[in-house]
């Protein structure tokens, strides 16, 4: 991730658009024809392992373009505190590789989007070789946009799908409406854009839709990108100790809260919850395996200990009222000091102290290590090698599939290099100023200069904040401490699409978790919802898994 990007959204915040494609199914239109099947069962179901799926994967050629200054362990990013002067930027594509076409993409945004021949695109159709006609969409509301142009006739030569959006229809649209890009990419075939090629091996099989290579990968840190902040100036100030259990936790809370002051221990705490209590991960990694018989996270007592326990904070009144009305920004609450903890994707560090520290220069937060509810160790479950992927319309000719892979391979390249610069900073003198090695952006930059064509490819996962060295400290050591303790879940990295008439099946138990934990609703409500969800298709469900896991064997375990 680089500066002035965007946080990613909230997971699971917008709704699958199945129904708009649904809708297209039903009324006749040629939509979704079979496709070819996996391993676990017909069409686009299931996933793609052994021989097949490593015929299918690029090679791995790791960059050499860059040294950071933070190096990776334990499946952090690698850091860079320090912005070199243009002059003496690493060079990662010595020669364009655009043929001039004219592309389009779709792709989310959250901002207002430049206009047409601004500066900024102009010059990266001119570094790449290309011209692009951005569709970007609201990414608030991109999903429901997202299935209707899957449902048209009218696709655009690559679209940007998010993981969070791979609900209802969405999977089988991507398995026919867009290209097997292993002919192009495939083994030794993807060394002609040596950027693609330094792209890690797990985050390009989550690009394998229905047996093809269809995705270009935005990597992924595996450590969790939902981090438990607090104030670490306040705390330091009033004497407060980091917890290391839930009751520590609860404990400062009773310390810290103020309402009559307006301060509040925290924010909702759930999700950090989930890693204090080792619940599993969200779909498709939420199964374990106990005496031959693969459970549900739902089905664990660890989710419904989390849920008690963040239960217990809003009943205390520990919870800033807006985290329960669900409104306002956190983040800004937290910036104010109404609130002392919260968690939020871990981006927020950086976009929290870049704008506090304008007018507060002493403002600092910190990251508190994930601790087991009672003590000791936690249990992590590794994050997903990739979660955003750029899809290329399979109706493109061979000039445009190449061009838009000229595009991904400029925009993959690493944090020190001339074409990371520019597609992260725009250009010196109009987007950014270079002073005193920090790199600033100016107010054209802010308008310009937005993050579109990261989700076209990105670089191995790397922090680089040249402005806040200690913030890139504190976030790789941090992912550093918990990557020490990551647990793989079963069916790791794998691409798995379940069958379409479970689509539904998981869909109320977001609702009613914070139902829940804001005490409209009881913990007995999720045993009913669980045991409601067995009948309903969770045992067939774990039917289906237990198959796939058989037919996987290792790869998913």
């Amino acid at each position: 991730m680089t500066p002035n990007s965007p946080s990613a959204p909230s997971r699971r915040r917008f709704l699958a658009s199945s129904v708009v494609v649904a809708a297209a199914v039903g009324g006749g239109m040629p939509l979704l024809a079979a496709c070819g099947g996996g391993s676990g069962g017909s069409k686009n179901e299931g996933t793609t392992t052994g021989k097949k799926l490593k015929d299918l994967l690029p090679a791995y050629v790791p960059s050499k373009a860059v040294t950071p200054d933070i190096p990776g362990k334990n499946g952090s990013a690698v850091g860079f505190t320090t912005a070199l002067p243009a002059s003496e930027l690493a060079v990662s594509v010595p020669k364009k590789l655009g043929k001039g076409s004219e592309l389009t993409i779709m792709a989310p945004l959250w901002g207002t989007s430049p206009g047409e021949g601004n500066p900024y695109w102009t010059a990266m159709d001119e570094a790449v070789g290309v011209k692009v006609k951005w569709q970007n969409q609201d990414g608030n509301v991109y999903g429901q946009k997202l299935g209707a142009v899957l449902a048209s006739s009218s696709i655009p030569d690559a679209v940007v799908v998010p993981g969070w959006e791979l609900g209802g229809k969405i999977p089988s649209a991507i398995a026919n409406k867009f290209a097997d890009l292993g002919p192009y990419l495939s083994g030794d075939k993807v060394k002609a854009y040596p950027n693609l090629a330094a792209i890690p091996t797990g985050a390009w099989q989550r690009g394998v839709f229905a047996e093809k290579l269809r995705g270009l990968p935005m990597p992924a840190e595996a450590t969790p990108n939902i981090t438990p902040f607090y104030r670490a100036d306040i705390f330091e100030e009033k004497g407060y100790e980091v917890p290391t259990t839930t009751q520590e936790f609860y404990d400062l809370c009773k310390e810290i809260n103020a309402p009559k002051s307006k301060v509040w221990a925290c924010s909702d705490m759930t999700w950090s919850a989930f890693v204090f209590f080792g619940v599993l991960p969200e779909k498709p990694y939420y199964w374990k395996l106990v005496d031959d018989k693969l459970v549900n996270r739902y089905e664990t007592d660890e989710y419904l200990e989390a849920l008690e326990w963040s239960r217990s904070l809003y009943s205390a009144g520990f919870v800033h009222p807006d985290a329960k009305a669900e409104t306002g920004d956190m983040r800004t609450t937290f910036s104010s000091g109404n609130a002392l903890m919260y968690n939020a994707d871990i981006s927020d560090w950086y976009a929290a102290t870049a704008i506090q520290r304008l007018d507060k220069p002493d403002f600092r937060m910190g990251a508190m290590d994930f601790f087991a509810h009672d003590g000791g160790d936690p249990v992590i479950y590794e994050a997903a090698p990739s979660n955003i992927w750029c899809f290329v319309n399979k109706d493109a000719d061979k000039k445009t599939v190449e061009d838009i892979l000229a595009l991904a391979n400029y925009t993959a390249a690493p944090y020190g290099t001339k074409e990371q610069r520019l597609k992260a900073y725009g250009l010196e003198g109009t987007h950014h100023t270079l002073k005193d090695g920090v790199l600033t952006k100016t107010e054209k930059g802010n308008n310009q200069v937005f993050a579109t064509y990261e989700y076209v490819a990105t670089s191995a996962p790397f922090r680089a904040y040249p402005d806040h060295p200690d913030v890139v400290k504190g976030v790789i050591e941090w992912q550093q401490r918990q990557g020490a303790h990551l647990r793989k879940p079963l069916f790791h990295g794998m691409q798995i699409q379940e069958p379409t008439r479970f689509t539904e099946l998981n869909a109320q138990f977001e609702d009613l978790e914070k139902d829940i934990v804001r005490g409209r609703k009881k913990v007995s409500d999720m045993q009913q919802q669980v045991s409601d969800w067995k009948t309903k298709g969770g045992d067939k469900l774990r039917d289906w898994y237990k198959k796939l896991l058989d037919e996987t064997g290792e790869s998913a375990s």
